[in-house]
């Protein structure tokens, strides 16, 4: 058995394994700061940094940190997680009440981690360290951490896609950044929309050459916000030039879009071909849990504490964005230091009203006019009587996103489409619950089209 003076070179060779097996943005969020404090009755006692932290470790890692410590130490038997006296005291306070509460100074980052290097236009704050990994966004985080260990050779282009505020920009120049600590690599990131300004200007000077050589310099391209090349011709015909070029030299090609290549409107086919050879990965809305954890990270980043029922509170009331959550947070810390005390409930939804946006309602016209555009089909053929496959599937979809989206009663959603008898309205529901089952494409579609409403 590990005696106190081993407990230091135990949890170092532990620290080894647990990083071998999990993503580096989990393990540099949750074990940093982490040690044993002893070791009793066969029990290690392992000390975290706060609240949070404990809760995460215990219901997510337990048994996974017990089974490495075990490797290390077969006679350990148990497992405690254990949090230092003074944060524990101050956490006691704030859950005490208002009054006994103190607002610490917000961490700040160096000054210079402020400022976007020019010449590769990298946010230095966009790291995977501080990008916190949930459910909704697994599949592309997984694929990032792979590109920075082979770039050029797997996963090429990456392709992320997902709507506003889910946290694309990030992710994409997380891999810039932490290709970036090589020093071996020449990384440049760019909006499509800088881009396009960029070519126009250099035709327009009579600089083409030099355009097409500042870009095929990069071993690693970042372009963001790809849909707004929609119908530019002339650009995408330079961006299809440009991605073959670093393309065959096996340079990496990232992109970012707020929808999937195949259903971005205006954009050549060709350009879609080569972003569907390589690896797709799309970042949903954040579930409720990925919500509380985005929300208790950005907490601990600024050395601020919440309770845990007003934490669910806001993850409750602010959906889908994690700017807006951000943004909701940031003015409670804000508040917080000017009154030296947490904002009360009513003080908090006022907060989430100024800062958030008003949840939309969407009529059925509006509705139908989202997904006639999205088929490319007119809206009045979805009320027509026909039978032909390319009218009913949307027009079922509508009937489909109706009632389970909005909760509009089936006589209502048959009135709406054309005074159509109740049944057909629940024979069209039924009939999408079933091929979604097994129709992955159309499940990608009602993914995109709720994206729009």
């Amino acid at each position: 058995m590990y005696d106190t003076v081993d407990t230091k070179q135990l949890w170092e060779n532990s620290l080894i394994d647990i990083e071998l097996n999990i993503s580096k943005a989990n393990f540099s969020t949750w074990f940093r700061n982490t040690s044993i404090q002893k070791i009793e009755g066969g029990t290690i006692y392992l000390t975290v940094p706060n609240q949070f932290v404990k809760d995460w470790l215990t219901n997510k890692y337990h048994k996974f940190i017990l089974k490495t410590l075990r490797g290390f130490a077969s006679d350990v038997r148990g497992l405690e997680f254990t949090i230092p006296k003074d944060q524990k005291s101050l956490e006691e306070k704030e859950r005490g009440g208002i009054k006994q509460f103190s607002v610490g100074p917000v961490s700040e980052l160096p000054l210079e981690n402020f400022y976007i290097n020019k010449s590769d236009n990298l946010n230095p704050r966009y790291t995977f360290e501080t990008f916190v990994v949930g459910p909704f966004n697994q599949l592309a985080n997984a694929a990032a951490q792979v590109i920075t260990q082979k770039p050029g050779i797997v996963y090429n282009p990456l392709f992320i896609y997902g709507s506003t505020g889910h946290g694309k920009t990030h992710l994409i120049q997380a891999i810039g950044n932490q290709l970036k600590k090589t020093g071996n690599k020449k990384i440049f990131y760019v909006t499509s929309e800088r881009f396009a300004i960029d070519y126009l200007n250099s035709v327009q000077e009579g600089k083409a050459n030099t355009f097409k050589e500042k870009y095929r310099q990069y071993d690693v391209l970042i372009m963001d916000d790809i849909q707004f090349l929609s119908d530019k011709e002339k650009t995408q015909e330079e961006l299809f030039h440009l991605f073959n070029a670093l393309y065959d030299n096996n340079k990496q090609i990232i992109f970012s879009s707020d929808k999937h290549p195949n259903y971005i409107s205006g954009l050549e086919d060709r350009l879609k071909s080569r972003f569907n050879a390589g690896m797709i990965a799309d970042i949903p809305e954040p579930d409720h849990e990925s919500r509380i954890a985005i929300l208790k990270a950005k907490i601990a980043q600024n050395n601020f504490m919440l309770p845990d029922d007003v934490i669910g509170y806001i993850s409750k009331e602010v959906q889908g964005n994690i700017r807006e959550l951000e943004g909701v947070l940031n003015s409670i810390i804000f508040q917080s230091q000017v009154k030296g005390r947490i904002p009360n409930q009513n003080e908090i939804k006022a907060i989430i009203k100024n800062s958030s946006k008003p949840k939309k309602s969407v009529s059925a016209k509006e509705v139908v006019k989202k997904i006639a555009d999205f088929y490319e089909i007119s809206e009045d053929s979805i009320y027509e009587k026909t039978r032909k496959k390319d009218i009913v599937k949307p027009r079922q979809l509508i009937m489909y996103i109706l009632r389970e989206d909005f909760g509009v009663s089936y006589p209502s959603i048959g009135e709406k489409m054309g005074g159509r008898d109740h049944t057909t309205v629940i024979h069209s529901c039924e009939k999408i619950k079933r091929d979604l089952k097994s129709d992955s494409v159309l499940e990608q579609e009602l993914d995109q089209i709720r994206s729009l409403l």
